[in-house]
């Protein structure tokens, strides 16, 4: 075998409809302005739509609660308690006839990174989509957050601008990133914890200086907009408490450590959830023999048959984190068997194609570790007095679960310190996020195959994740699955006569194989 030279390869074309420029490039080259100005005025744009887009959103997500969860409710719950059950399972089937018939949703963050990197084609945008969808699954008591439909509403539209304008893909890759910030800032309310999402995250190693100032303005107007319409309060109120002692830091460290297997848990049951719904796991082949829009109709009547027993496991669930954070009466085994039960119920629904985000299940997995952890340490009798009370446990407890989950330990502190405004428990949640990440480290090197943070955000950090050994390359076609195209490809390329040879010629191509390239029928990889 001989190894050529890389050639590029021209693609075949793309698969989406490239928008049409012709109406708004002759403008901007009249008005001539500098590449760093248009950045600037295009961030300002897609603050505001994404703040808009956000705000319709959440809109939607009470709508169809009122009418679901409330109306609905009360017709039909004078036939018995049961009924509570019928409202996620019809969500499910909503969502179910949603898949059947526009099959996907549209590309995820992590598709559209690659976009911007040439590593995939960009299949069409269906932001208005994925978010209809969303709002049914939160609206009727899936039990997922609304973060990744905010941030893929922010990324979508920046995506879509910088089709328009014909950008290069590092423009395209820094309006996404200011997208996804304005999603998030807006979505939370937290327009720090959007900034540092999308140049910890989004934007990875590859921003620049210059690039802070286009994600800071999106995030800033999109916040502004969501603070405008639905206001600028905290999404949790805490009460009074603080630190009693220095020596309790310790306690803190030692909450950090079961955030960590909690962490753990929660990405190895969402990714045990995927692998039955597909028929992979023995004993559920049948689930994947299913057609596909079958799947939401049965994780949304397991959801809502857990509801029963368990209804705080409904929906984002902030009003029973807000209950923890206040203090209010929860017993020890209960507290358990929430985390638990939250945590198995978020990952049916995941596994189950209802559609929605991780941050929020974490934040109430992380307020009920925490609660009960603090819980049991009032209940030792030396500790009693010397220890805070389980409100301050909780709120770490949110942040270091978080932050293990979603391997993004910087977003997941500011976003407590802005959904909370309180700073007097910033170092000890500072301490457990950093033993928690570590530690999830630790177990799992290979973070590419583990990335729950932003595979079920749609985002993969092995996106972001340079190949720096061929031994390495297996490893990355792993993570990044059927979604990423591989750089690497062996194949039979036409050359001059004089290399005219029965040997199989490995290639590095820089774009996607033409019509007349063959794949070698010997070297599928570039192993």
């Amino acid at each position: 075998m001989r190894l050529l030279h890389p050639v590029d390869l021209e693609p075949p074309g793309p698969t989406a409809k490239t928008p049409d420029a012709s109406l708004l490039s002759p403008i901007f080259n009249r008005l001539h302005p500098s590449p760093e100005t248009l950045l600037l005025i295009l961030s300002l744009v897609i603050g505001g739509v994404t703040g808009a887009g956000v705000i319709t959103f959440h809109y939607l997500i009470h709508l169809i609660h009122t009418l679901m969860l409330e109306n609905l409710m009360g017709v039909i719950s004078s036939s018995g308690p049961w009924t509570l059950a019928c409202i996620p399972t019809l969500g499910g089937v909503v969502i179910g006839l949603m898949r059947w018939r526009f099959r996907d949703f549209g590309p995820n963050m992590s598709s559209l990174i690659a976009a911007t990197r040439g590593l995939q084609e960009l299949s069409p945008l269906k932001p208005i989509t994925k978010m209809v969808a969303a709002s049914v699954s939160l609206g009727t008591g899936a039990s997922l957050g609304p973060e990744a439909p905010s941030v893929e509403i922010g990324a979508n539209f920046g995506m879509l601008l910088a089709q328009v304008l014909q950008l290069s893909p590092e423009r395209q890759r820094l309006l996404l990133g200011a997208g996804a910030a304005a999603g998030l800032s807006a979505g939370f309310n937290a327009p720090i914890a959007g900034v540092f999402f999308a140049l910890e995250v989004v934007l990875g190693s590859t921003f620049a200086t210059s690039s802070v100032s286009v994600v800071l303005l999106a995030a800033v107007v999109s916040a502004l907009l969501a603070q405008i319409c639905l206001g600028s309060q905290p999404a949790f109120a805490l009460p009074i408490y603080d630190v009693r002692s220095p020596l309790e830091l310790p306690f803190y460290m030692g909450l950090g450590l079961l955030a960590s297997l909690v962490s753990l848990a929660y990405t190895e049951a969402i990714q045990l959830a995927e692998r039955c719904f597909q028929g992979k796991v023995r004993g559920f082949a049948w689930l994947g023999r299913l057609p596909r829009p079958v799947h939401p109709i049965i994780g949304g009547a397991c959801v809502g048959l857990v509801a029963l027993v368990l209804p705080q496991v409904l929906g984002v669930g902030y009003e029973t984190v807000q209950a923890m954070l206040q203090d209010v009466e929860f017993s020890l085994p209960l507290l358990l068997l929430l985390l638990f039960v939250k945590l198995a119920v978020t990952a049916i629904s995941l596994g189950s194609g209802l559609v929605g985000g991780i941050f929020a299940p974490a934040m109430f997995l992380g307020a009920s570790l925490g609660s009960a952890y603090g819980i049991f340490l009032t209940m030792v009798p030396a500790l009693a007095d010397r220890v805070a009370g389980p409100p301050a446990y909780a709120m770490v407890g949110m942040a270091a679960v978080l932050a293990g989950s979603a391997r993004a330990p910087l977003t997941a502190i500011l976003l407590m310190f802005e959904l909370t405004r309180d700073y007097r428990i910033v170092l000890p949640l500072m301490a457990a996020v950093g033993l928690s990440v570590w530690l999830v480290e630790c177990v799992n090197r290979r973070s590419q195959a583990h990335s729950l943070n932003l595979q079920q955000m749609g985002v993969d950090v092995a996106v972001n994740t340079p190949i720096k050994a061929r031994e390495q390359l297996q490893d990355w076609e792993d993570a990044l699955g059927d979604r990423i195209v591989t750089e690497l490809i062996s194949c039979q390329i036409p050359i001059d006569e004089e290399h005219h040879s029965d040997e199989p010629v490995l290639a590095m191509a820089n774009a996607h194989l033409p019509e007349n390239i063959k794949l070698s029928p010997e070297k599928k990889s570039a192993v």
